[in-house]
């Protein structure tokens, strides 16, 4: 193996996998396959793992699952995508010292990267997969309890779909998002989430609509998956400032979690139990109540209505205006995001304002509608940096004005908030939100700008 010194930067050799497919995404499970046959089937050498896949919430469920084990005192690894500032986020390794989890360093990033670049010998393969493959050997070489393994996109072709055993399966809400690989319909998207479930392995199904429910409960049956599903064999809901998690005859009394937002109700409850489901499937991955408590408490998920407290864009509007951000770029995901700024105003009322960027394929006016009378305006801007086009801001504007919203596009989010902070004087609420590209841009900005 060459020296560091003279071995190519992760991000070299991560420009060089884009070059090996044609497309981004092409959902196939062959290409990973074989490669990982090639690497000695890492996916098979892995830690008991925890697979998630949904629409909405599959990183928020993955950050509570995180944040209870290691309250317990246990290590996970974790796998997530995509990142928002560095690629080096997808793929945080179980710690040593602390017990706490960490973006791989560069160095092994860059070795684990060479090896399945290698061996892989310029065939053809998405990035995506072959960066799963490189995270299934990184995964297996280094000690941890459990992997929480979170999908891609889809889940019956997503390359993480190769764990033939998994402990565990977590469906999140489903909604339309991605028709244009998944297919036109709930049912069929529905169809492709359904297809991590695995022979035998327990699945818990968090808050699902009748359509998405049929279609999981049926693919469940053929398999003898048993299934937890929300609202029959358990539920979650806000009581006196608590999270009341109820499962049977077990009713937990719990803090409320620090992810803000009604939504956050039913990924921490589906979390809760995922993680019960866990302990009692393998013993020494149980977490009791005093872990689930820390872990509510001490959560941590970026670009989940964030509040930036400090930096150099809330320094652009001023010490009384309160700027939040989030990745929600759906329709489910404008719903959930205006009902939480609602609830916010129920306490403390403010203007509010949207600085909104979104991927050209998804569907702006479904997820701009919900905000229809609870914002005063929408300012619209470009995502640098994106993999695939973005909506410009001109049209994203257009869409927001034919919804009967205030739009105006501006060049950049600095020149937006600079705008908004030149409106009338007094508190205002901001949300950065539209796409993770442009949450992650945003932490790029404040890093870049202090």
């Amino acid at each position: 193996m060459k020296s560091s010194t003279t071995r190519p930067t992760s991000d070299v050799l991560l420009a060089d996998m884009m070059l090996l497919h044609p497309k981004l995404i092409d959902l196939s499970l062959g290409r990973v396959e074989r490669l990982l046959a090639k690497l000695g089937h890492p996916e098979k050498k892995l830690p008991p793992v925890v697979h998630i896949a949904g629409t909405n919430g599959k990183g928020s469920i993955t950050a509570y699952l995180r944040a209870f084990t290691e309250a317990a005192g246990k290590r996970a690894h974790v796998y997530t995508s995509p990142h928002l500032v560095r690629f080096h986020e997808r793929i945080a390794l179980a710690g040593d010292d602390d017990g706490k989890a960490h973006a791989i360093d560069e160095d092994f990033l860059v070795d684990v990267l060479t090896r399945v670049h290698e061996v892989n010998d310029g065939d053809n393969i998405t990035q995506f997969e072959i960066t799963t493959a490189a995270a299934f050997l990184a995964f297996s070489e280094r000690p941890a309890d459990v992997l929480l393994l979170e999908v891609g996109l889809g889940g019956r072709l997503d390359a993480t779909n190769v764990i033939p055993d998994p402990a565990l399966t977590v469906i999140t809400p489903i909604s339309m998002d991605h028709a244009e690989k998944l297919g036109p319909t709930l049912g069929k998207i529905a169809f492709e989430k359904a297809g991590i479930l695995k022979r035998g392995v327990p699945g818990i199904v968090s808050q699902q609509s009748d359509e998405v429910l049929t279609v999981l409960e049926a693919r469940a049956r053929v398999l003898g998956a048993p299934l937890t599903v929300w609202g029959r064999d358990y539920d979650a809901y806000e009581q006196t400032g608590r999270l009341i998690v109820q499962q049977n005859d077990r009713l937990l009394d719990l803090p409320l979690p620090a992810l803000i937002g009604r939504h956050q109700i039913i990924n921490a409850g589906t979390a809760v139990v995922a993680a019960l489901a866990l302990g009692e499937k393998i013993p020494p991955l149980a977490v009791d109540e005093r872990a689930i408590e820390t872990g509510l408490r001490t959560v941590e998920w970026p670009a989940r209505m964030q509040r930036l407290t400090s930096g150099p864009l809330p320094e652009i509007l001023g010490d009384e205006t309160e700027l939040w951000l989030d990745g929600g770029h759906n329709p489910a995901a404008g719903d959930m995001l205006a009902d939480t700024l609602a609830t916010l105003d129920e306490r403390s009322p403010k203007p509010v304002y949207l600085v909104v960027g979104m991927m050209g394929q998804k569907d702006a006016l479904g997820f701009l509608a919900p905000f229809r009378g609870l914002v005063r305006a929408i300012y619209t801007v470009p995502i640098p940096g994106a993999h695939e086009a973005p909506h410009s801001e001109e049209n994203l504007a257009e869409v927001a004005r034919g919804a009967g919203m205030q739009a105006i596009d501006r060049k950049n989010v600095i020149d937006a908030l600079q705008t908004i902070a030149q409106l009338s004087k007094g508190p205002k609420r901001v949300l950065i939100c539209g796409s993770l590209y442009l949450a992650g841009h945003v932490l790029s900005l404040q890093q870049d700008l202090e």
